[in-house]
């Protein structure tokens, strides 16, 4: 069944049928969430409401683009509401993700002074890409976590393959600025 079908059953009443679309696009939307979010629980809480506001939404839907890329556009748009709701209880969560981490470490792995210096390369890496401007951070996010071509992040960001080439190299210099301060080449 096309998903243009499979989309129109659901309208008529087949709500079931969701569940296909879900099972198609979970991986990819999960994916642009974690590029957000940083955190796998935050992660799969947020795919969760991305796709009850896109089976919510659903008959806004009217085929001009491909499915994938409204979806996406659905994906960055909660994933920026979220991030904007969650800002303050997100260090709190990302303070007790590293203490639980630091406390459950297993004997085997690196030294712990290794171990702390790889978790704040990590966390350096993450504030620079949660500080760049909204539109280079989704370009970022739906390049690199979720590997889509310029042509395909045009689509969803409603731009030209020019302007998100250029929001890309904009983040690549502002990323490496960014971290060259930050982590510095130890």
């Amino acid at each position: 069944m096309s998903e243009q079908k499979l989309i129109q059953a659901i309208l008529n009443g087949d709500s079931s049928k969701f569940e296909l679309l879900v099972l198609k696009y979970q991986t990819m939307v999960f994916h642009t969430a974690m590029g957000f979010v940083h955190n796998r629980e935050d992660a799969e809480d947020l795919t969760q409401d991305i796709f009850i506001h896109a089976f919510e939404s659903l008959s806004s839907f009217k085929g001009n683009s491909e499915f994938s890329t409204w979806l996406y556009r659905i994906s960055v748009n909660t994933s920026i509401n979220q991030l904007k709701k969650r800002k303050r209880s997100q260090i709190f969560h990302f303070a007790e993700d590293l203490l639980q981490s630091i406390f459950n470490k297993e004997s085997n792995d690196p030294d712990p002074e290794q171990y702390l210096i790889d978790i704040e390369r990590n966390v350096a890496i993450r504030n620079a890409i949660d500080s760049l401007p909204e539109k280079q951070r989704t370009a970022f996010v739906l390049s690199k976590y979720d590997d889509l071509s310029q042509k395909e992040i045009a689509a969803i960001m409603h731009c030209s393959e020019g302007s998100v080439e250029q929001l890309l190299q904009r983040t690549k210099t502002s990323l490496q600025r960014k971290l060259s301060i930050k982590v510095g080449n130890k």
